[in-house]
């Protein structure tokens, strides 16, 4: 049967509008996938971004729990904390024991009540027997028994050094200047003191010592005069800066002076060493120790003002100290800020003491700390036992070692940073702390106000005198300090040098007990003990330990 040529074009016409109406669904359902796969994309790469860029966490396909933080835990695992004794903490452990600490003291206090004697049990065993036990056998000073006075044989001509450096810096420089002068047969001139960018003390020789004592003791060994003749000025110009310099290593040996010192100094009749601080080897011939011996302890004594101020001091600490037999313990405490600064330690004042540090830093070394290639560690410094102990630090120390509220105690220092912050604890500790400032009148101290050299000596004097020496850092004050202890005391004069590698451990868990505190600082004070009495040893130097280079052994009568 035939069809309608109508019906078949419009059956045709239906079959095209199907098909394109079947095209047009499908161009929308691949351009909505094409869509959907872009969203994809976009959503996995600000995923990624967001992981790698450090976000904050989200839920991630719905999963309650599954975040980002998670996610980069799991990536990177978070930084350990700082090995023990890294990081100052010793406020928070003083907090925290300050009412046992306070409690002890008052226990203490009523045993000495209850007791008939005069003295406190810690007066009993920490001071009056506080030097430490000899063998039975005495030492005591012999250098005039080794040096023998002679006539001093014609001068090869005159040397000229310059001491740099602190108070005892310059005390090194002058003993050692002295032997070398010996070594050269030469005429020592009055040591220059060179004006430190730290200490910024502009005295001279005659401001901090006795020179005419210097001279006068020294006459039967080598030539000391005030100032180079002024025919040898004239032939430099006037200009002591025109003599030529022979500049020498640290620790160089006698031969390096008589072989290339000695033949410049006898060509041209005078020579300068400059700077000249630690330019002699520790070990020498007996000779040359014996007159570095009689410089030091004999030679040097402060300038008269500083001597009348200091001795009155003395006298004043004492008579403060008499409930306790007139004995005190003395503290070298190095917390100025110079000192804080230049340890790179950090403590616990914040973005405040970081800048102030950073000036300090400037204003004294500048640019020292900023050289390519310095690393600057404070945790590991503090690890390493090189951090100047706090006040707080101190005091919690002595009070653990078994020194109470009642002990005398007397503070040698310079300005202390942040002073009032950090000094309130330790008078917290200890009430009857002395100072310069305290111990002589603001008038009496008016004309040594700016010169840090002339303030350290009278702080020297006051703890030479000392039943008990305590150093918090290393240093030329402590170093020569304990030696003139030893020298006047036969050898036994108690220094307590605390081991600073384990002291910083105990400060580091604020959860310590009490007893526990006591403990570890009883076992630094036993084996500070051991050390107490102790020879030089061939590297060693002289001005810390004068045995038996300047002292002789006796028998006990």
């Amino acid at each position: 049967m035939s069809v309608a040529p109508s019906a078949r074009s419009g059956c045709g016409a239906a079959k095209a509008a199907r098909r394109h109406q079947a095209g047009r669904a499908g161009g929308g359902r691949r351009r909505a996938a094409v869509v959907l796969l872009l969203l994809a994309l976009a959503y996995a790469t600000g995923l990624l971004m967001f992981v790698l860029g450090g976000g904050g966490s989200i839920d991630i396909g719905g999963r309650a729990g599954v975040t980002v933080a998670s996610l980069r835990r799991r990536r990177a695992p978070a930084p350990s904390p700082p090995p023990p004794g890294s990081v100052y903490r010793s406020h928070i452990v003083f907090k925290r024991l300050w009412p046992d600490i306070r409690d002890d003291a008052a226990s203490a206090s009523t045993a000495t009540s209850a007791s008939a004697s005069t003295s406190s049990p810690w007066r009993r065993s920490m001071l009056m027997t506080s030097r430490y036990p000899n063998s039975g056998e005495l030492w005591m000073p012999c250098v005039k028994r080794t040096l023998i006075p002679s006539d001093v044989p014609p001068s090869n001509g005159y040397l000229i050094v310059e001491a740099n450096g602190g108070l005892n810096q310059q005390r090194l420089s002058i003993c050692d200047a002295v032997a070398v002068a010996s070594l050269l047969n030469a005429t020592l001139v009055i040591p220059i003191f060179h004006l430190n960018s730290v200490w910024r003390d502009p005295s001279k020789f005659s401001d901090i010592f006795d020179e005419d004592r210097f001279i006068g003791t020294l006459r039967q060994h080598v030539r000391v005069v005030k100032e180079l003749p002024k025919d040898v000025v004239l032939r430099f110009n006037h200009n002591i800066s025109s003599i030529p310099n022979m500049r020498t290593k640290a620790y160089s040996s006698p031969d390096h002076y008589v072989q290339k010192v000695l033949p410049k100094l006898l060509e041209l009749g005078v020579v300068r060493i400059a700077p000249f601080s630690n330019r002699l080897a520790q070990s020498v011939p007996s000779n040359i120790q014996a007159l570095r011996c009689l410089v030091n302890y004999q030679a040097l004594r402060f300038a008269e003002p500083i001597r009348v101020l200091a001795d009155d001091m003395v006298v004043r600490m004492m008579k403060k100290s008499s409930l306790a037999g007139g004995r005190y313990v003395s503290v070298h405490l190095r917390f100025e800020e110079d000192m804080v600064a230049f340890s790179c330690c950090t403590y616990d004042g914040g973005r405040k003491e970081k800048i102030e540090m950073e000036n300090a830093r400037e204003r004294s070394w500048r640019g020292k700390f900023h050289r390519p290639g310095r690393v600057i560690n404070p945790e590991a410094n503090r690890r390493d036992g090189k951090c100047p102990l706090t006040p707080l630090e101190v005091g919690m120390m002595l009070r653990g070692m078994g020194f109470d509220n009642t002990t005398f105690l007397y503070v040698a220092s310079g300005k202390i940073y942040n002073a009032a912050k950090y000094m309130a604890p330790l008078r917290q500790m200890f009430p009857l702390l002395q100072t310069k400032d305290t111990l002589a009148l603001p008038e009496e101290l008016a004309e040594f106000e700016g010169y840090s050299s002339r303030l350290a000596a009278l702080d020297y004097t006051v703890c030479v005198q000392s039943e008990v020496f305590v150093t918090t850092q290393g240093g030329n004050f402590p170093h020569f300090l304990m030696g003139h202890r030893r020298y006047l005391l036969g050898g036994n004069a108690k220094t307590i040098k605390p081991d600073k590698w384990k002291l910083v451990l105990s400060f580091d868990d604020p959860n310590i007990r009490w007893s526990r505190f006591k403990h570890h600082m009883q076992e630094i004070l036993h084996n500070s003990d051991i050390r107490g009495i102790a020879f030089r040893k061939p590297n060693d130097s002289i001005y810390t330990f004068p045995m038996p280079d300047c002292m002789c052994q006796q028998d006990g009568t």
